[in-house]
């Protein structure tokens, strides 16, 4: 008798590469030993805010594209939107508290602009999800939310101990870390309903993609180099 791999078993497995090498960038190490700068956490935060401000635009969009037989999928994409709102103006309120330029990063000019991996990751995200597959997205939420919950507690302790920073300049990291805990749970659920090949590959391939993007902006963060003064500006 053939067993049957559940499908987010099967997500895991064949994201596992692309995932150990976004985890191989620099800032883990960077957290673990201590030596996570300032600068580096605000260009974080800075990146983080523009494809979290997309987060529920995406969403909406997905849920817009989906087949009639995805129904039961679309109402959990309802609700999931209602925990996502607002959550681009919490990473704004750490990057105030740090001394971030706030003004820049809103308006995506001078040191706050998007950088380009994250500027392709969710081109691409539209693109699958208006033109190819829309079912491309949850590979972006397997990426984001799997890191939040396996590397998000212990990197947000570390750079909040590492720069003696205040509760009220993590609010992003801490929280994600802790409210992903359920996502997951409810992502592996309904990631195992879904039984068609193409929607399951199309998943896969999204998280391939996003973890390359995304790992390669994680790749770039200045961890011991200084930004534009500007940046410190208030």
């Amino acid at each position: 008798m053939t067993t049957v791999i559940p499908f987010f078993e099967q997500l895991q497995q064949h994201t596992k590469g692309a995932q150990q090498t976004m985890r191989n960038a620099p800032v883990f190490t960077a957290c673990a030993k201590g030596e996570m700068s300032l600068d580096a956490y605000i260009c974080f935060l800075t990146q983080a805010y523009h494809h979290v401000k997309h987060t529920v635009p995406l969403l909406m969009a997905c849920g817009s594209r989906l087949p009639e037989h995805y129904e039961w999928l679309r109402q959990a994409i309802g609700e999931y939107i209602e925990e996502e709102k607002g959550h681009h103006e919490w990473i704004l309120n750490d990057i105030q508290t740090c001394g971030g330029n706030t003004k820049d990063v809103r308006a995506n000019t001078h040191q706050g602009k998007v950088g380009a991996d994250i500027e392709l990751m969710v081109a691409y995200l539209y693109h699958q999800i208006d033109r190819c597959n829309p079912m491309a997205f949850f590979g972006m939420v397997w990426v984001l939310e799997g890191t939040s919950v396996s590397e998000g507690g212990q990197v947000a302790t570390a750079i909040q101990t590492t720069l003696k920073l205040p509760d009220s300049a993590m609010s992003y990291l801490k929280s994600h870390s802790e409210l992903d805990q359920e996502h997951i749970k409810m992502f592996e659920g309904l990631m195992n309903q879904i039984t068609d090949p193409d929607d399951q590959q199309a998943i896969i391939d999204g998280a391939n993609m996003v973890y390359q993007l995304y790992g390669q902006m994680l790749h770039s963060l200045p961890i011991t180099q200084s930004l534009s003064t500007s940046t410190a500006a208030a």
